[in-house]
């Protein structure tokens, strides 16, 4: 048996969080129980929870959320080729089944990355949706490129000092990008200090207006927070200009729709992120380098994981929220 977190329907917030004893799970074929070390908590889970995605996740009740795990593998299906117990690894869960809040789960093969020493077990928690989905908006820019090769772009990032935001700053200064972004007055030096080449309070009027200081007009927009209406993103674009929602709603896909209708040339492209064993790799490996850190907001034991949960539904947390066990 072993320790976890689940709940039982969909809503509730952090008290329908309940600590149960529930059998360790068996590895299938293709995959590896891990030994969970550090997991995160990330917007996907509690989204899960309220039902946003019903009826496809979760799979079934009662569910035991988590997607990000760090950890060491204790058993592999007979079919993994790559892992042997004791090895340290980053996994992404399957979104239909989660399981991170345990002191076990099971990951497939085919999602599962090694962890070296240099990168902790909070750090490679920290990083596995949140970096990817940041690192996927980058992959998608027209003419962007890690070695900082062709032309310099101009970014936005909205929400910077959010799990995805931290990441989009980094990621994109290793492109060479220039790059602007918002968050609250509290973290503006924070994200400063990862890269950022202007930051905006998004309080004040030129923070809710996007309007950059220098007056550039933005190439691309990594859009990390809510609210905002295209007509806020339209007159801050360049010609080319395009809006990567990464948390599209159905208003949303309705502006991708319309934009793809009348050929604009500026876009609203609703973000769906689909993890990938190198991708992920390719992040761990800039982890290892120090090229990128995780900022970590707080730390709770896999006990009082209602805290953390509860942290990360206020929407105020900066950086990354763990859960150790």
């Amino acid at each position: 048996m072993m320790r976890a977190v689940q709940y039982n329907s969909y809503g509730g917030g952090a008290a329908a969080l309940r600590q149960v004893e529930v059998p360790i799970p068996s590895p299938k074929e293709d995959e590896v129980l891990v030994k969970v070390e550090a997991t995160s908590i990330n917007p996907l889970d509690l989204r899960i929870q309220k039902g946003v995605v019903w009826p496809f996740l979760p799979r079934k009740f009662p569910n035991i959320p988590g997607i990000d795990v760090a950890g060491e593998v204790v058993k592999v299906g007979s079919g993994v080729k790559n892992y042997k117990a004791g090895d340290k690894v980053v996994a992404v869960l399957s979104n239909g089944f989660g399981g991170g809040l345990a002191e076990f789960a099971v990951a497939k093969e085919n999602l599962t990355v090694s962890r070296p020493p240099e990168v902790s077990a909070d750090q490679g928690a920290a990083l596995p949706i949140a970096g990817l989905a940041a690192h996927e908006c980058l992959l998608r820019m027209d003419g962007f490129n890690y070695d900082g090769s062709g032309q310099q772009l101009n970014l936005l990032i909205t929400a910077a000092s959010g799990g995805v935001g931290q990441y989009a700053v980094q990621l994109a200064k290793l492109g060479n990008a220039h790059v602007t972004a918002t968050c609250g007055a509290r973290n503006m030096d924070l994200i400063k200090s990862l890269g950022a080449d202007e930051v905006i309070d998004y309080k004040t009027p030129e923070g809710a207006a996007l309007k950059s200081p220098s007056g550039r007009k933005y190439d691309a927009v990594i859009h990390c927070a809510l609210g905002f209406p295209w007509s806020r993103f339209e007159p801050n674009l360049s010609r080319n200009g395009k809006v990567f929602d990464i948390t599209p709603t159905p208003s949303a896909f309705m502006s991708y729709a319309l934009k793809k209708l009348t050929f604009s040339k500026k876009q609203l492209v609703p973000m769906m992120m689909t993890p990938k064993k190198e991708k992920l790799d390719y992040l761990v490996k800039l982890l290892k380098e120090g090229k990128i850190r995780a900022v970590i907001d707080s730390k709770h034991p896999l006990s009082k994981a209602e805290e953390g949960w509860a942290k990360s539904m206020s929407g105020h947390a900066t950086g990354k929220i763990i859960v150790e066990t």
